[in-house]
């Protein structure tokens, strides 16, 4: 409802967002993300880096990659898979080792448990 609202009447080709009733320029949201990161009490970043979270996070957590090459504009998986790819092995890895069955093995170790001392 919110995208119908601001984009009805206008021309597709239209930018959606304006500052001042001019498009934003490149580098216009800086001052905004700065403020926001300083209030979450996080270290200042950008909109990249939003999406490099973004990207890394929603891999992690099982998307398939060509969902998330959709989502991020890009035509095809190549790129998704050359900058998350290894996220998609160790989390495969990690999914394996939680949910694959045991069978009761337990490997041998010569490691001990330390007990703090009463």
């Amino acid at each position: 409802q919110f995208f119908e609202g601001l984009t009805t009447g206008r021309e597709q080709s239209e930018t959606l967002f304006l500052k001042n009733g001019k498009p934003w320029g490149k580098s216009h949201q800086n001052e905004f993300m700065r403020a926001a990161c300083i209030n979450a009490k996080i270290e200042p970043m950008g909109f990249h880096q939003l999406r490099h979270s973004y990207a890394s996070m929603t891999v992690m957590s099982g998307l398939p990659l060509l969902i998330l090459a959709g989502n991020l504009g890009h035509a095809d998986t190549r790129m998704v898979e050359r900058h998350y790819g290894h996220l998609v092995q160790s989390f495969k890895d990690r999914m394996i080792e939680e949910h694959a069955p045991k069978f009761g093995i337990v490997e041998k170790s010569n490691v001990k448990t330390l007990r703090p001392r009463a």
